[in-house]
């Protein structure tokens, strides 16, 4: 048998080690494929008369690798359109949610307003309200990424977020620590200083941390929400140490208004706590919104984590004499597991995704420094 004098061959090499390599190798073999068309009737003549089964074969060949490569072309287009057309959506429970909080904040709010001049005129309602405000000003946190696409927060500014978070927090850290070492009640009938009481919380937090971060350690397969592995106890760690934090700071809002100067000190401990919990806020925003969580699911989040603070604050002003011996160990607590938080956690990460110790180390500096002022701010306000 002669060969043909003008033999085409088709070589098609699929790959499909990116859905974009696939698109583009499966366009250039149509046009190829187009091209032998047009130019094949003179050859393909030839061939008939003398190889009319080897032909049969490789048109069978071409067909049907033609036709896996235009499935596997369908389905990465398929694939490829739909994650184009993803929308990060926000789920009904979130929105039923913040309808909720919206509806109990104006059904609580006191008779006669928030502001009290005198310590007979404080109510439960009036502790409860002030522990509310705290609490949803947590979700305040999420502001700063508001005009943030969902799930398109770059790296970048994901470690610039962490570095300024980490600086209020460990301001927050600082104000709550002093304010147990300093802490003094005609009521506290504890032995035991204020000082050491609140370096056994610092403790007490620091080992909590270390402890719940071990425990998630060893289940790499947990899985919150759409999450799981990694990304899941990130999630975790974050939101255990905000909420467990906030049953201290619930205590403190409860017995700053049923102590001495009650009036005053309850409104400071509740402004401060509220500027606190903001940096916390976005803390929480920061881990949840690079994972494809939708803001308002994100700041329903944030408040979750400190719904503490005003169920216990009640209790707190109702008992308080049971409660002022503690407040210093649950301001060290809530000062020390925050501190390890924004340091070994967000630092950590701030600098990794900036690359950057100068940028990451002045942003923090400053986020420090203007949260300090603004508490001192308040203080001299109140």
């Amino acid at each position: 048998l002669q060969q043909p004098a003008n033999k085409h061959i088709i070589i098609i090499e699929i790959r499909t080690t990116t859905r974009k390599q696939a698109m583009v190798e499966t366009r250039s073999q149509r046009k190829a494929k187009e091209a032998g068309q047009a130019a094949s009737p003179e050859s393909n003549g030839s061939a008939t008369t003398s190889n009319g089964n080897g032909k049969h074969c490789n048109e069978s060949m071409d067909a049907t690798t033609s036709s896996s490569n235009n499935t596997a072309a369908n389905e990465d287009a398929s694939t490829m359109s739909k994650v184009a057309k993803e929308v990060v959506k926000t789920p009904r429970r979130s929105k039923i949610a913040f309808l909720l909080i919206c509806i109990i904040s104006y059904a609580m709010f006191p008779q006669g307003g928030l502001y009290v001049d005198d310590n007979s005129a404080i109510t439960w309602k009036h502790v409860w309200y002030y522990g509310w405000i705290t609490a949803v000003s947590t979700g305040l946190g999420v502001l700063p990424l508001v005009f943030v696409r969902d799930g398109e927060l770059d790296t970048f500014y994901i470690g610039v977020s962490n570095a300024i978070a980490s600086g209020m927090m460990i301001a927050a850290s600082y104000s709550l620590i002093l304010e147990g070492v300093t802490f003094t009640d005609v009521m506290d009938i504890s032995d035991v200083s204020c000082v050491r009481r609140t370096c056994l919380g610092i403790l007490l937090g620091v080992m909590f941390l270390l402890g719940t971060k071990s425990f998630l350690d060893q289940h790499e397969d947990l899985k919150v929400g759409g999450l799981s592995g990694a990304d899941a106890r990130k999630v975790m760690l974050i939101i255990f140490v905000m909420t467990l934090h906030s049953f201290s700071e619930g205590v403190g809002i409860g017995v700053s208004f049923g102590g001495d100067n009650g009036d005053k000190l309850g409104m400071f401990i509740s402004a401060s706590l509220a500027v606190h919990n903001i940096p916390e806020g976005l803390a929480v925003a920061i881990v949840l919104l690079p994972r494809r969580v939708s803001k308002l699911t994100a700041s329903m989040w944030c408040i979750a984590t400190s719904l503490p603070q005003p169920l216990m604050a009640v209790p707190a002003f109702m008992f308080v004499n049971t409660f002022v011996p503690i407040l210093p160990i649950g301001l060290g607590f809530a000062g020390g597991a925050m501190a390890f938080v924004a340091v070994f956690e967000l630092l950590v990460e701030a600098y990794e995704d900036t690359e950057s110790v100068p940028i990451t180390g002045s942003l923090t500096v400053a986020a420090f420094a203007g949260m300090m002022y603004l508490q001192n701010m308040l203080h001299g306000d109140l």
